[in-house]
């Protein structure tokens, strides 16, 4: 009996070994370093960049390592920052130090495939080959399969209100080292530092950092399986959730018994004013609207279409001073990227009625920036020729003097 309970106990502390070699081991850390670095994003509270940052790793490996694994490690709280939302308010931001992201990235390579199992195959996001695409194909499958309506869960800022105890069970129940889970702790705990003044963080996961996505994939999967458990038909990504069903009086029956759900089980918050019942006509999800034809499809949201909209205005504002070539090249990266993100879409009029107006706004840049009308007209030509893709070499027009006579007039 005492040798099986030996072998449990250096079974258990292999695990445990090998869980926090795996973070720190050499390639690990290498690879999320470049992934940081790729990121990009600001800096954290000690104002080191990402090169400074790898220049006191590099002088401080040894002591850094040590103290992860001894628990000796603090991580550093985050800088608060805060970004206005489309429809009001502001999303509350904490932005880590870039030596706690390199620490994040390196525990989420080496944790989320340990979760991965266990997570639901009706949630998309921050996952693996998955994408927010895909959340909107299952939900109109169901659509077209006849689920019309659809009961439109929004948690009450999620991010905010996690619980700590409760994410801190579910994490210890698949990973067995103490090392890590304390290490989550720390960082869940870390605090925020608001204008100059540091605030304890007891509840919450700030959004920001690479840890906080897959915990709230951790903690949301209770109610992914609660869904299965009910046999609802649903699509997930981070914490938008809608919930299909056949009729109006059961998604209102629904709406009712998935909140308390959330609220008892979970101990999180529904905004019950934007909670709410409804049909594809009128639901806005992941940016995308809905409509039916032969049957159902998806489209681009109108609110997503205004928002362009003032990307692209922005973009050709004629007071902003830059060349043609770089306003071209920004302007392909902006419409490249929203195509893309709406790829699934039926939006061919769209597509030409915003490449209409762009157009319009195009030319009248080309009109004021060039001063010389000979010019003016090349430039358009060249515009239209090349159907929006302008390339023009300004030394190779050459004027004669009686244009350049007529042009200054």
């Amino acid at each position: 009996m005492m040798l099986q309970d030996n072998e449990k106990k250096g079974s258990r502390q292999a695990m445990k070994e090998d869980i926090i070699t795996k973070i720190l081991d050499r390639n690990n850390l290498n690879e999320a370093f470049k992934n940081v670095k790729a990121n990009k994003g600001a800096s954290g509270i000690d104002d080191l960049s990402i090169e400074e940052t790898a220049e006191y790793i590099r002088q401080n490996k040894a002591t850094i390592v040590w103290q992860l694994y001894n628990r000796k490690y603090q991580p550093q709280p985050v800088r608060r920052v805060e970004i206005p939302k489309p429809n009001g308010g502001t999303r509350k931001l904490g932005i880590p130090i870039v030596l706690d992201r390199i620490i994040q990235q390196a525990m989420v390579q080496v944790l989320a495939p340990m979760f991965e199992p266990y997570f639901s195959e009706y949630s998309y996001g921050f996952r693996p080959k998955r994408s927010c695409q895909q959340a909107i194909i299952k939900a109109l499958e169901y659509m077209n399969d006849g689920y019309e309506w659809i009961v439109d869960i929004d948690l009450e800022k999620f991010f905010d209100n996690v619980p700590h105890d409760r994410l801190l069970r579910l994490v210890s129940d698949i990973v067995k080292d103490g090392n890590v889970v304390s290490l989550v702790n720390k960082f869940l705990k870390a605090g925020v530092m608001v204008k100059g003044n540091y605030e304890e963080t007891t509840i919450g996961t700030p959004q920001g950092g690479p840890l906080s996505p897959l915990l709230s994939n951790i903690m949301l999967n209770l109610l992914d399986k609660e869904l299965e458990a009910r046999n609802l038909r649903f699509t997930r990504y981070a914490d938008d959730t809608i919930i299909l069903v056949k009729s109006e009086k059961a998604a209102n029956r629904v709406m009712v018994s998935i909140t308390k759900f959330i609220e008892n089980k979970l101990k999180l918050k529904v905004n019950m004013t934007k909670t709410k019942v409804c049909t594809p006509w009128d639901l806005k999800y992941l940016g995308f609207g809905f409509c039916k034809m032969k049957k159902w499809e998806c489209t681009p949201h109108k609110d997503s279409k205004k928002k362009f909209k003032r990307t692209l205005k922005r973009l050709t504002n004629r007071s902003k001073s830059i060349s043609l070539d770089k306003r071209f090249e920004e302007l392909n990266w902006a419409i490249r990227g929203w195509v893309n993100y709406f790829r699934i879409a039926s939006m061919k009029s769209k597509i030409t009625e915003i490449d209409e107006h762009l157009r319009v706004r195009i030319r009248v840049i080309i009109w004021k920036q060039y001063n010389f009308t000979v010019i003016r007209h090349e430039a358009l030509g060249k515009f239209d020729e090349n159907k929006g893709r302008f390339k023009i070499n300004k030394d190779k027009i050459k004027l004669s003097k009686k244009q350049k006579v007529n042009n200054e007039e």
